[in-house]
């Protein structure tokens, strides 16, 4: 699995609040759930393209 990094992001309380939300109703932390919502949008916009190694993993 790749190293992750981390970082600092400000966000609207209410907005963290519904992702927190979403989150436990997928059984997810607020991170994961955020870098899933990531993933989600940059897929959809085409600007991601996972590795092969990835993919070969799942």
């Amino acid at each position: 699995m790749p190293k992750k990094k981390a970082f600092v992001i400000r966000i609207d309380p209410e907005k963290l609040k519904a992702v927190e939300k979403w989150a436990a109703d997928e059984f997810r932390s607020a991170n994961g759930q955020i870098e899933w919502i990531l993933d989600q949008a940059l897929k959809k916009a085409g600007r991601f393209k996972p590795h092969k190694s990835k993919l070969n993993n799942n």
